[in-house]
Order: structure tokens, then C-alpha cells, then sequence
């Protein structure tokens, strides 16, 4: 609700463009988490809840640039992409590639923001349809290039424009970690991210019961003998 919330706000105003922006973000938020959901069956034979919820984000992210700027032929045509690019960047290249390994990134933030940002800014230069172009944005004939005229022009504009807010982050996101680093540590002690979350937080991120997670009796055990417990069982136990 909140994404649609502010894609469908942008205009400022209720008008074509405010309903082709709710509309087109819940097009290819669903056809980017259903891609990633039938990637995730057919190569690892079984579909995963976290996997559906991230296919949703980078669909999302995805369509945002371009939510009121494209057709709901181009929004499926997003969706597919962003439930498919960023899957094969998180599961293949991130576990292939080294210098990933080394990176904190829990929540995969680099996968569900900055590769589907990056594929939603240069997919809305292909695909921004001129008529809702002329509706919200103040420069003259823009079009996306599948729309020929100056809409090749445009691809790479989408491509310079995103190019410099990636080094524009990198710099100024590396100033503020260091700035921050001199006044508090920015990384947990390594003894602190053995143990994990109870460490600092005092309790457990998605911690769901039979999940992995340790039995503890000052934590699970009560007063009900109505019902005797089971010792939990299955592959995801911690022995």
C-alpha cells in the first residue's frame, strides 16, 4: 500500500497518470514475484516465502522510475526482468563471486535495490511511452526507444544519469560511514556475530519456532502438561 502510495502520489494529482502508476506497480510487483518464485521451484525444487517477498521488492524497485511512464504490456515485461535479473545476481554471481562473500549484506540489499533500481531507470528509457510522458514530465518529446524519434537518446541518458547517482552513493555513503566509524564501531565484534542477534538485540531475527531455532527452556518451557512436547525434528534443527 505504501509503495503504491507514493508511486501513485508523484503526479501530486488523481489523474491518468496517478492510476497508471498504482496500476503498473502492482503489475510487475506480482509478475516479478511469481518469476521468482517459478525460478526458485525449477532450480532448487521448491518455492520459498523469503524468495517470493524479494522477487515483490525488486519489482517494485523496479517499476518506480517508470510507474506512470509505461504501458501494462512494458510493466510485465519489467516484472519479468526484475524476478529474473536480480535472482540470477543474488544466486549465482553473489555465491560465485568472492568479493560478495566479504560484504555484510543480510537483507540483500544490493540485489533488491541498487541492480533492480539500475534495471528499472534503463528499462524505463525503453519502454516510457510518449502520451504519458507528455502528461508528467516538463521536457517536450520524450519517449522511451522502443518509440524510435529521440528515444535512443534516452537509454543512455537513463544509463549516464544512473551511472553517477551509483558513484555519487559510493562517495557519500563512504564519508558518513567514516565519520560514523570514528565515533562508534560500524561491524559487531566477531565473538558478538557468532552469537548473533540476542548479542545486541536481545532476541532473534526471523526466528520461527522449529526453524533452526535452539530449545531453551528459560524461554519456551511452561505449566501446560495437557500437552506433552515433542523434541523437533527435520534438516533445519540445529544439532
Amino acid at each position: 500500500m505504501g509503495w503504491a502510495g507514493f508511486n501513485g502520489g508523484d503526479p501530486y494529482t488523481a489523474n491518468t497518470d496517478s492510476s497508471m502508476a498504482v496500476l503498473n506497480t502492482n503489475i510487475c510487483a506480482a509478475t516479478s514475484l511469481l518469476v521468482w518464485t517459478w525460478l526458485d521451484v525449477i532450480f532448487f525444487k521448491k518455492p520459498s516465502v523469503i524468495g517470493a517477498v524479494q522477487g515483490m521488492i525488486t519489482g517494485l524497485v523496479c517499476i518506480t522510475p517508470g510507474a506512470g511512464l509505461v504501458q501494462g504490456w512494458a510493466a510485465i515485461v519489467m516484472g519479468i526482468l526484475s524476478g529474473s535479473v536480480p535472482w540470477f545476481t543474488m544466486m549465482i554471481v553473489h555465491k560465485r563471486w568472492t568479493l560478495f562473500q566479504k560484504i555484510d549484506d543480510t537483507l540483500a540489499v544490493f540485489h533488491t535495490h541498487a541492480v533492480a533500481g539500475y534495471l528499472g531507470g534503463i528499462l524505463t528509457g525503453l519502454f516510457a511511452e510518449p502520451e504519458l510522458c507528455s502528461l508528467f514530465l516538463p521536457v517536450t518529446n520524450s519517449r522511451g526507444g522502443v518509440y524510435g524519434g529521440s528515444g535512443g537518446a534516452q537509454i543512455g541518458k537513463q544509463l549516464v544519469g544512473g551511472a553517477f547517482i551509483i558513484g555519487w552513493n559510493f562517495v557519500v555513503t563512504s564519508v558518513i560511514c567514516i565519520v560514523i566509524g570514528l565515533v562508534i564501531p560500524l561491524r559487531m565484534p566477531e565473538e558478538e556475530l557468532l552469537i548473533g542477534d540476542d548479542a545486541a538485540h536481545g532476541e532473534e531475527a526471523y526466528a520461527l519456532w522449529g526453524d533452526g531455532e535452539k530449545y531453551d527452556i528459560t524461554k519456551h518451557d511452561t505449566d501446560d502438561t495437557t500437552h506433552p512436547r515433542t523434541p523437533p525434528s527435520g534438516a533445519t534443527q540445529v544439532v
